[in-house]
């Protein structure tokens, strides 16, 4: 058997030793193979250090839980073009609207006012002049993650349901066999019916700026910022949500949607889910 030559051993153990070196100095260079290092303490045990879960980005909405009633009776907060008493009112607020808010501004009279964010998808945007602004004390503020929608490829599986009764006039809530809520609603006229069928809540909203009139189903022109706890469940429109405007839940009054006293349908909002079955039966 040939022996190696001596440069060559010479060579093997400069390397050798230059890797112990090298070792001892430089622990980084370990693979990546290499299981991770564990940051040992004066305690028996030594534990990883742990990665906090990333948070949803919460927005900024306002709820006005002390306005005037459905018919404006009563005291309503206002809604200013700016921050400030002096300036004019563009809407009286009823209790159970919700208004998303842009930011927080100090008005001239040394409060807190909050600007209203502007709903980008309005229908006729030409019927807002200005900007809008409630003052701070007037309002409960809350934190939410916003708008929610069904994407393609998403899966959803939940034992909750929601079941429109036309007849009655009555909405069910259900999570299995067991009954969370039932409480009167008011669906769609004769002229503007509520679609039967089945159906999936596709979208969610805490606050939506509607308006008519709406081509093909009503030629009633309306104004309605901040509609509060919204579920849609047809393409078409077709919506759960809270209704400050009328008082008339157990009998038809809609243009299609199902009408829920504002507390009742910020209770089912909070409870549904995206995916979630809503039948609407005779």
């Amino acid at each position: 058997m040939k022996r190696a030559p001596l440069f060559v051993l010479l060579l093997a153990a400069f390397l050798i030793f230059s890797g112990f070196v090298f070792w001892d100095q430089f622990p980084f260079f370990l693979s990546a193979t290499q299981p991770a290092a564990v940051v040992h303490s004066d305690s028996a045990t030594s534990t990883l250090p742990t990665i906090p879960e990333a948070q949803p980005f919460l927005f900024q909405y306002l709820e006005v839980v002390d306005g005037c009633g459905p018919y404006y009776q009563g005291t309503c907060v206002n809604m200013r073009s700016g921050p400030g008493i002096e300036y004019g009112v563009v809407e009286r607020l009823r209790t159970g609207m919700v208004l998303k808010i842009a930011g927080t501004v100090q008005g001239t009279d040394g409060k807190q006012w909050y600007e209203i964010a502007q709903d980008s998808s309005i229908r006729y945007p030409e019927r807002i002049s200005s900007k809008w602004y409630v003052q701070a004390d007037a309002v409960t503020e809350f934190n939410d993650d916003g708008d929610h929608r069904i994407k393609k490829g998403d899966a959803f599986t939940t034992t909750k349901r929601i079941v429109v009764d036309l007849s009655q006039e009555v909405l069910y809530a259900y999570n299995g066999d067991i009954l969370y809520m039932q409480e009167p609603i008011s669906t769609g006229l004769d002229f503007t019916p509520t679609p039967r069928g089945t159906f999936t809540v596709y979208a969610m909203t805490p606050s939506r700026y509607m308006q008519g009139p709406l081509p093909g189903v009503s030629a009633q022109a309306y104004d309605l910022p901040g509609v509060p706890w919204n579920l849609y469940f047809t393409q078409d429109g077709a919506v759960i949500h809270g209704a400050y405007w009328h008082d008339h839940f157990g009998q038809s009054w809609s243009h299609g949607c199902v009408n829920l006293s504002p507390k009742n349908a910020k209770r089912l909002y909070e409870w549904a889910e995206l995916g979630i079955t809503v039948t609407v039966v005779n």
